[in-house]
């Protein structure tokens, strides 16, 4: 049986919970879920130029759920109530992981999102021993969101 988380974790969960409520990241999380879908690196710099609002937006989305993928890595976060009640972040995983590894050979950092990463290997691994083939549905449904979004641009 899997420990309980401790009250220090559920309130650092809380927390960051109210930060994905701030009006400004709320508006850069759904602007990333409507216009974020790359398929190159170049195609990423264009949607998310630096100094653009698409490049603030994006970076606020993908440094708020590394930083919070970086607390569940270090155990500040309980990892089941995390999983069980957080799955957005492994849908900004699964949108940025085709660029992510020439954003790191661009900017000479093998860490860039390393946390975010991590933490959607162990989700991944996780949910598929759960329910088997949820993942693959989530990947499906995204896809058509990704096509959907793309044909209304």
């Amino acid at each position: 049986m899997a420990t309980k988380p401790t009250h220090e974790q559920a309130q650092l969960q809380l927390q960051l919970f109210e930060q994905r409520r701030e009006p400004r990241l709320r508006q850069a999380r759904d602007w990333f879920w409507q216009n974020y879908h790359p398929e190159t690196f170049e195609e990423s710099m264009r949607i998310a130029a630096p100094g653009t609002e698409g490049g603030t937006f994006v970076m606020m989305v993908m440094s708020y759920w590394d930083q919070a993928c970086a607390m569940l890595n270090y155990g500040l976060l309980h990892e089941d109530l995390f999983f069980e009640t957080t799955g957005e972040f492994f849908g900004v995983w699964e949108a940025l992981k085709g660029v992510v590894p020439q954003g790191r050979e661009r900017f000479k950092n093998p860490y860039f999102l390393s946390n975010l990463e991590k933490a959607a290997k162990r989700f991944e691994e996780w949910t598929e021993k759960r329910s088997p083939g949820q993942i693959a549905a989530m990947r499906e449904m995204m896809k058509q969101m990704r096509s959907q979004a793309k044909k209304a641009a």
